[in-house]
């Protein structure tokens, strides 16, 4: 439970520390830090599959994507403040946590823990999988057929629309 508790606390933590910065890089930084506490939190859930999920989609794509508009927003070194002492302690007792965070993962994970051995099928893409076709095939398909609407009004809104220019 305390390790609950600490991955809590340094997932608060670095969620304020990306509001708070005023550096939009380091506030990314912070943000996948976050991501990886809530990746921690999955694990310790025995959620597997949204573990990965949240770890290949937010940590992986997204926050490649928020990096690259920033580097398209041409941020030069006139507008980065200076890099204090104190930013570079704090980037030292983030890789600790980030560490201690690590450590007590692995820990956790272990096969004789009680909370991973209670009920071994929640959380794995098997189990998922089957009641996602099995008790929510309706749901499940409704909530396909949305996306493919949405997805094809997308497409339509965002089609220009040609001109015919009729000469005289």
């Amino acid at each position: 439970m305390s390790l609950f508790y600490f991955v809590a606390f340094v997932a608060i933590f670095f969620a304020l520390m990306t509001i708070f910065t005023k550096n939009p890089v380091h506030s990314v930084l912070y943000l996948v830090v976050t991501f990886f506490t809530l990746t921690v939190h999955y694990i310790l859930l025995n959620a597997q599959f949204l573990a990965v999920v949240n770890f290949i989609v937010y940590m992986g794509a997204i926050m490649v994507l928020f990096l690259f508009v920033l580097m398209l927003l041409n941020l030069n070194g006139d507008t980065e403040p200076v890099r204090s002492n104190l930013v570079k302690i704090m980037g030292v007792i983030a890789g600790m946590c980030l560490f201690a965070t690590l450590l007590g993962a692995f820990r956790v994970i272990e096969p004789s823990n009680e909370v991973v051995t209670g009920n071994t099928n929640i959380g794995l893409v098997e189990h998922l999988g089957n009641v996602l076709f099995n008790e929510f095939l309706l749901p499940f398909e409704i909530s396909a057929i949305l996306l493919l609407i949405a997805m094809i009004g997308a497409v339509l809104l965002a089609k220009k629309e040609v001109k015919e220019i009729k000469k005289a």
